[in-house]
């Protein structure tokens, strides 16, 4: 009888032990696939950088995390789905998604299960405006910020210069190109021409014929790369100088690639680059060894999770409400810099700047 209870207790002692010290699984999510899988790729490389430098140092509270990866695509209905997956799969905290048009209807669900969400990238102002619960944040900037500063750059270099706004019809690429024109209205600018175009095609020749027969002598986009690089491309083939100004999107190598020299001279808003910051120098030079991607929203999505594990620490538990609490008090040491949150989500960083392609890569602009 009492091998029996000896065994019951050192079998519930190993149950306690193994739940004790199990791995804490933590997510991230975003296009993997897809025409936007450039920047799952930027998410990806980040997210698992992360894990493995905080793994090697220890972990989180004495416990290792494991990483789980989902693909939305970039699309609204898949991006639930993944959403509900990593609820099954008891994930604690996802840095994602990409897209504002899937971070917004994650977030119900996250919500709902109480997993915390930080998105490298979701700038739609939807998306802290209306969260649906406190664990909801972001690393990045908003829409509303980056417009006020394409608005501004618009008016003061091409004042006198005839500009069109399009848009592809998403909450990211809508929201970014409706920001910028309603501020470009308020300084005083009067748009050219106003159009929207269908994401995922090929060819673009009517509505780039449209922009020439107005004489367009800029046009800001407010949509992603893929689109953007084909636009400038056939606009350079029908022999147009107009010059492309855009947003965080074309943060992509891709861009060039899929522009190649048309691409010459195009301009875009983005965050300060993180990669100068010393910082994250260690952390730049880990992932160009593994050959990684360092550019666009892989060392925001590193960011992410550093920030999760340091609230988590400051809490002395994964558990939700001290978590969030902590996420709301605290300040954090990230390869982005110093930050904190503010009672709606966003994040406290140095706001947008504006960036010029040239010769196949984009740096700072420079008058």
């Amino acid at each position: 009888m009492k091998k029996v209870l000896f065994a019951g207790v050192a079998l519930t002692f190993a149950m306690m032990s193994g739940s004790a010290w199990a791995d804490i699984t933590i997510a991230t999510a975003g296009p993997m696939t897809g025409q936007y899988a450039a920047f799952g790729a930027q998410m990806k490389g980040g997210a698992e950088q992360a894990v493995d430098d905080i793994n090697k140092k220890g972990g989180v509270l004495g416990q290792k995390l494991k990483l789980e990866v989902g693909d939305d695509a970039c699309d609204p209905k898949q991006a639930v789905a993944v959403a509900n997956q990593f609820a099954g799969e008891g994930v604690v905290f996802v840095a994602g998604h990409f897209c504002s048009g899937s971070s917004i209807p994650a977030s119900a669900v996250y919500a709902d299960e109480n997993i915390i969400q930080i998105s490298p990238a979701s700038t739609n102002p939807k998306f802290t405006d209306e969260r649906p619960g406190p664990g909801i944040f972001r690393v990045c900037g908003r829409d509303d910020q980056q417009g006020v500063v394409a608005a501004k750059f618009l008016m003061d270099h091409f004042k006198d210069k005839k500009i069109a706004f399009i848009n592809d019809k998403t909450a990211y690429g809508k929201g970014l190109a409706d920001a910028t024109q309603q501020n470009y209205e308020k300084l005083g600018g009067k748009p050219a021409l106003v159009e929207s175009y269908t994401a995922g095609e090929k060819d673009y020749t009517a509505l780039v014929s449209k922009l020439k027969q107005n004489n367009v002598d800029v046009l800001y986009v407010g949509g992603y790369h893929t689109e953007a690089g084909l636009i400038k491309r056939q606009m350079v083939q029908q022999g147009m100088k107009t010059v492309l100004v855009s947003g965080d999107a074309l943060v992509t190598d891709e861009y060039w690639a899929i522009t190649g020299d048309a691409g010459e001279g195009t301009l875009m808003t983005f965050s300060p680059d993180p990669r100068k910051n010393p910082e994250a120098k260690p952390v730049v030079d880990e992932l160009l060894a593994a050959g990684k991607s360092t550019e666009g929203y892989a060392l925001y999505t590193y960011a992410a999770i550093q920030i999760w594990a340091q609230a988590v620490n400051t809490a002395g538990k994964t558990d939700f409400d001290p978590v969030v609490k902590a996420l709301n008090s605290g300040d954090f040491k990230t390869v982005l810099g110093e930050l904190k949150f503010n009672d709606h989500g966003d994040v406290t960083l140095p706001g947008y700047v504006m960036y010029k392609w040239h010769d196949g890569k984009y740096d700072y602009y420079t008058d």
